[in-house]
């Protein structure tokens, strides 16, 4: 098997951390290239980057049209759209490999060629300070123990065993006629979005999960700090995964689920009747076929919130 790699980054406004996330991905004899999208930076991150692609061919440099800013979605999926190699990877630009990222990836690949995709655990690296709680709480993202492929989409769901990060995982590149592309409309999440898709149709198995293979850069600028963009976009990932789960025929316990945890975080907000009921019909309008099922029925805000409106009748 041609292991070749792909490894994506998106760039923005990353001069600080730039040189560092680059250069972990080129010391991998299996990284071919290494796709960066200058996402319209204002800092000297672009001449960095024309100044390590003088040292080494393998770094391809691209932009949107007029230099624009256009988010880490857009730009990943620029990257995706020139990306020659079987085998994609992901880094964000104030992110960094180490040298175990691949080991454990050439073999699963190999060892079983039904495998479409290997996650593995990433670690934390503080450019800040930080409490020691905090460095606890960050140390490893990863699953706590191997999950059967057909399993890992509620797993993830529920998040009792943990989660991976898109640092951590190698696909190959034909998942991307399984899945798509990133969803553009969200500014956080996408990844998550992307995952979950992942995880209803393809095969993909636990790499090295006790021990980080990248770490993530953790400082000021963070986009996880901002609890506000990702509780607004989180309903719209949940959202994405329903419509897509249902244009593309996943058993409708699948969706399901994703309206149980959809629902459930939306139940914390305390919307009224009215907001949840507009809500409702929203989604039903967009997705017709929620109607062919009882679940149009389960979710309606009226059997949802039943002990809220008719507290009598529920004491």
């Amino acid at each position: 098997m041609d292991f070749s790699v792909s490894v994506i980054i998106p760039v923005y406004n990353a001069a600080a951390f730039v040189e560092k996330a680059v250069r972990s991905a080129l010391m991998h004899d299996t990284v071919k290239e290494v796709v960066v999208v200058n996402d319209g930076s204002t800092d000297k991150s672009l001449q960095i980057l024309l100044s390590l692609q003088t040292e080494d061919d393998r770094i391809k440099i691209y932009h949107h049209e007029n230099n624009s800013n256009k988010g880490r979605s857009a730009s990943r999926n620029l990257a995706l759209q020139k990306s020659t190699q079987p085998f994609i990877a992901f880094l964000d630009a104030d992110d960094f490999y180490l040298k175990n990222r691949f080991a454990s990836d050439y073999d699963l690949f190999t060892s079983d060629f039904e495998t479409e995709g290997v996650y593995n655990a990433i670690g934390v690296h503080f450019y800040r300070d930080f409490e020691i709680n905090e460095q606890t709480e960050l140390e490893l993202t990863t699953v706590s123990e191997p999950v059967n492929s057909d399993d890992l989409f509620e797993c993830l769901l529920h998040g009792r065993i943990g989660y991976f990060s898109i640092d951590g995982l190698t696909i190959k590149k034909t998942v991307l006629d399984k899945i798509g592309f990133f969803k553009q409309h969200l500014i956080v999440a996408e990844d998550t979005d992307w995952i979950l898709k992942m995880a209803l149709c393809c095969k993909l198995v636990a790499g090295e999960i006790r021990q980080p293979v990248a770490m993530r850069g953790v400082h000021e600028g963070n986009v996880f700090n901002q609890g506000e963009v990702y509780k607004k976009n989180r309903d719209a990932m949940y959202e994405s995964v329903v419509h897509w789960s249902l244009q593309n025929n996943q058993p409708i316990s699948k969706v399901d689920l994703l309206l149980k945890y959809l629902f459930h975080y939306r139940s914390k907000e305390n919307y009224s009747f009215m907001t949840e009921s507009a809500y409702w019909m929203h989604l039903i309008m967009r997705n017709p076929k929620l109607f062919a099922s009882m679940l149009w029925i389960k979710y309606c805000p009226l059997i949802r919130q039943r002990k809220k409106l008719f507290p009598i009748l529920f004491r």
